[in-house]
């Protein structure tokens, strides 16, 4: 698994936990207001090194008492043809796990979902579930990709035991107040968590 980042400790990418966080390389999505390109420019992923999932692991088995959860994000962390393995032995280690992701890879939540290898599950909403719409944020968006995103909405929505966050970041002249009024309503009830836009060094620059 190509990791890029990690980050020992955090107190905000998971509500109420200590956790560590892993970001891994690689995403099909070219959201403007990313901000982590490092991880999502291809020219860029390999000028940093990777970091092994065996420093992970074994960071994280030394703190097993103190961290609170491992959260993996990205990029997009369900391109990684070997994260089950990975959060396999994540949860060997009796720790729970947080995934971000953006909902394009179903088959692969539902496999995380039936091994029991993530207590929570937070999925970026780019805007109304539609190309048209989605193509505002990441122009790179397929018919397919909005296809399968409704289907991790609707697996997620059918496994009240794996804890979920529906999430937007406001653009500014992309999310009208009307839009947001809009989601809200069309994902009742559950709530999405608005999120505001912060500028600087992001994906939109290396386009």
């Amino acid at each position: 698994m190509r990791i890029g980042g990690f980050l020992k400790q955090s107190l905000i990418d998971w509500e109420g936990r200590l956790v560590a966080v892993v970001f891994t390389k690689g995403c099909n999505f070219r959201c403007g207001y990313c901000h982590n390109p490092s991880l999502v420019v291809p020219r860029l992923l390999n000028r940093t090194p990777d970091v092994s999932q065996d420093e992970v692991l074994a960071y994280l088995s030394t703190r097993r008492g103190w961290i609170e959860g491992l959260v993996v994000t990205g990029g997009e962390p369900t391109l990684q043809k070997d994260l089950p393995d990975f959060l396999t032995r994540v949860r060997a280690l009796g720790l729970p796990v947080k995934l971000d992701t953006n909902g394009t890879h179903p088959d692969v939540l539902s496999e995380l979902f039936r091994k029991n290898l993530v207590n929570f599950v937070a999925l970026d909403v780019k805007h109304f579930i539609s190309q048209r719409d989605y193509a505002r944020v990441t122009p790179t968006v397929s018919a397919r990709e909005v296809v399968a995103i409704e289907r991790s909405i609707a697996l997620l929505r059918s496994h009240p035991e794996v804890g979920r966050q529906f999430r937007t970041t406001l653009i500014p002249g992309v999310h009208l107040p009307e839009t947001v009024r809009r989601l809200s309503e069309s994902f009742a009830p559950d709530l999405i968590r608005f999120q505001t836009f912060r500028d600087g060094n992001l994906v939109r620059d290396y386009m």
